[in-house]
C-alpha cells in the first residue's frame, strides 16, 4: 500500500470511530512555536500552570515523544450542545464537561482506531494523545489543516466552528501531509471585546491564561485572585464566552456521542442546590467527568467566590 492509500485510509477509519476532521502533518521540530511559548512563558501568561514551563524539547519536537516519527495525524471530535442548564441563575459549567471526561472517551476511540490501523498495515512505531502529554495539539491541528487559531486562540474550523476537542497520533508512518488553511477571523473581535477579564490581547491571537476565567476556576489551586472580583459572570467551572459570541459557532452541530450527554439532574440543579452540595452529591455527580479535575474543595471555593460577586 502505498503512502496515499495509507493516508486515505487513516482518515477513513478516524470517521468511522466519530472523529470530524482528519490532517495530517509531517513530524518535525516547531520553529515558529518554540519561539511563540518561550515568550509566552517569559511573560508568565502561564500563571501557576508551572507544567508548561516543563518538557519543552518535547513539545516543540514529536521525534522525542516518538523516535523515527514521520507524521503527525490530527483529529477533531464535536462536543457541541444545544442543551442549557435549566436554572439561568444557576452557577454555569463550560459544556465540554457535561459529560464524560473526554479523555477516557477519545482515548478508548484511538487505541481502537490503532490497533484496526495496525492490523491492516503491520506493526508500526505510535502513540496516542487527547490534551494529556507535552504536545502543542492546537498548533498540530493548525499545521495538518484542521482549522486555523482564531483571535481568542482556540482552534476553528469554517464548518463546525470551536466546539471539538483534538487529539493526535504521532508514528512513523510515512503519510501525505495536508497544509493549513486560511485565517477567516478578518476585522472580528466580538471574542476580544466579550471577554470580561481583558484574558484576550487587543489584537488577538494572545491568551494571558492568568487573566482567564478557565484557568481561575480550573487550573488555579490557591484563592481566586482579587482581579476575578465582579468579573466571573457566573462561570463556575470553565468558561465559553469567548466560543459563545463567535460567529463561527453559528456551523456548530449537535454532537452524536452519548457519552457526552449530561445528567439529568445535574442540568436541574438551581442556584441553591448548588450552593448547598455536599461532597457526597458532588461525587455522585461528577465522578468519572472533567468536573473532578477541580476537586470538591475547588468547586466550593469557586461558588463561593460567586455568591461574594453578588454581595
Amino acid at each position: 500500500m502505498d503512502k496515499t492509500a495509507k493516508s486515505i485510509l487513516v482518515k477513513q477509519l478516524a470517521l468511522d470511530y466519530g472523529f470530524e476532521h482528519i490532517g495530517i502533518a509531517k513530524a518535525a521540530f516547531m520553529d515558529e512555536e518554540a519561539r511563540r511559548l518561550t515568550d509566552w512563558l517569559a511573560q508568565g501568561k502561564h500563571g501557576k500552570m508551572s507544567y508548561m514551563e516543563r518538557h519543552f524539547d518535547l513539545r516543540v519536537d514529536p521525534t522525542k515523544l516518538v523516535p523515527g516519527a514521520k507524521s503527525v495525524i490530527s483529529l477533531s471530535f464535536n462536543y457541541h450542545t444545544t442543551l442549557n442548564q435549566k436554572d439561568s441563575e444557576a452557577p454555569k459549567i463550560a459544556s465540554y464537561a457535561y459529560g464524560r471526561d473526554y479523555h477516557k472517551v477519545l482515548k478508548k476511540k484511538l487505541k481502537q482506531m490503532l490497533a484496526n490501523l495496525q492490523e491492516k498495515l503491520g506493526n508500526f512505531n505510535a502513540r496516542i494523545f487527547v490534551d494529556s502529554a507535552p504536545v502543542l495539539e492546537r498548533d498540530w491541528a493548525k499545521r495538518a489543516g484542521v482549522g486555523w487559531v482564531g483571535k481568542h486562540t482556540l482552534l476553528l474550523n469554517p464548518k463546525h466552528g470551536s466546539y471539538f476537542f483534538l487529539a493526535e497520533i504521532i508514528c512513523d508512518l510515512d503519510l501525505d501531509v495536508d497544509h493549513p488553511i486560511k485565517d477567516h477571523c478578518g476585522t472580528c473581535t466580538r471574542c476580544i471585546d466579550a471577554c470580561p477579564t481583558d484574558a484576550i490581547s487587543p489584537e488577538g491571537y494572545v491568551l494571558d491564561g492568568s487573566k482567564c476565567i478557565s484557568y481561575a476556576t480550573i487550573e488555579l489551586k490557591e484563592a481566586i485572585p482579587s482581579y476575578f472580583q465582579d468579573k466571573m459572570e457566573n462561570w463556575m467551572f470553565g468558561c465559553d464566552i469567548c466560543q459563545q459570541v463567535c460567529p463561527w459557532n453559528r456551523f456548530a452541530k449537535q454532537h452524536n456521542e452519548a457519552d457526552f450527554e449530561p445528567k439529568q439532574q445535574t442540568m436541574e440543579m438551581s442556584k441553591q442546590a448548588w450552593e448547598e452540595i455536599t461532597e457526597e452529591v458532588f461525587f455522585e455527580l461528577f465522578k468519572g467527568t472533567p468536573i473532578m479535575r477541580t476537586k470538591y474543595e475547588g468547586l466550593r471555593r469557586n461558588i463561593e467566590f460567586l455568591k461574594k460577586e453578588k454581595g
